[in-house]
């Protein structure tokens, strides 16, 4: 091998390792990448001040958050591809319980008359895991070829409907709530892997 070769070699590595790192930096979901840097150095004055003990668990909690938002979100776009697919875009008018018309009714009203940016155009973004879980019972047929079956969906959806109010209302999930968490997570996924014959 010539220096040369040796050179390139080395040259072709290191552009490699940048386009990696910055593909990389893309997806990057660690808590340094939530913010831009820009809004990081705003707000940290503000975020120095705040209580010790509540900055540690406000760290702690944060990957809960994200895997909450992951799960429903996920659960959404899994209703809403399917219920498409089955009964066209209208879906929502035609197939949706009243009491979950209802309550997200209300829910985008609040919203409303709060003066505050509208959260989606979409009226499933409205929708707890108990109301998700509603729609899916309401149209199992839909469902039924890809979801275990409807006590496993009305068990997990219950189950992350009750844990999601420590995390969204901003509590500290205890150790036997976090393994709870976990084995309703497992859970869901479970249920995805369909019926059993």
């Amino acid at each position: 091998m010539t220096d040369h070769t040796v050179e390139l070699f080395v040259l072709k590595c290191a552009v490699i390792e940048t386009g990696l790192r910055a593909t990389l930096a893309e997806f990057d979901t660690g808590s340094s990448g939530a913010l831009s840097q820009a809004d990081n150095e705003q707000l940290e004055p503000f975020i120095k001040q705040f209580d010790l003990a509540n900055r540690k668990n406000a760290a702690h909690m944060s990957r809960y958050y994200e895997i909450f938002y992951l799960l429903e979100n996920d659960i959404r776009r899994l209703i809403v591809e399917t219920m498409e697919a089955a009964h066209g875009p209208k879906w929502w008018d035609t197939c949706v319980p009243a009491g979950v018309l209802e309550e997200v009714r209300k829910n985008r009203e609040r919203e409303a008359q709060a003066a505050v940016s509208v959260r989606s155009e979409d009226d499933i973004d409205y929708t707890t895991f108990r109301q998700l879980g509603d729609i899916i019972r309401a149209n199992w047929s839909d469902f039924a070829g890809m979801l275990s079956n409807q006590s496993a969906v009305s068990r997990v959806m219950s189950a992350l409907n009750m844990l999601r109010g420590t995390i969204a209302h901003c509590g500290v999930l205890a150790e036997d709530e976090v393994d709870r968490l976990k084995l309703a997570i497992r859970d869901w996924f479970r249920v995805l892997e369909g019926p059993k014959s």
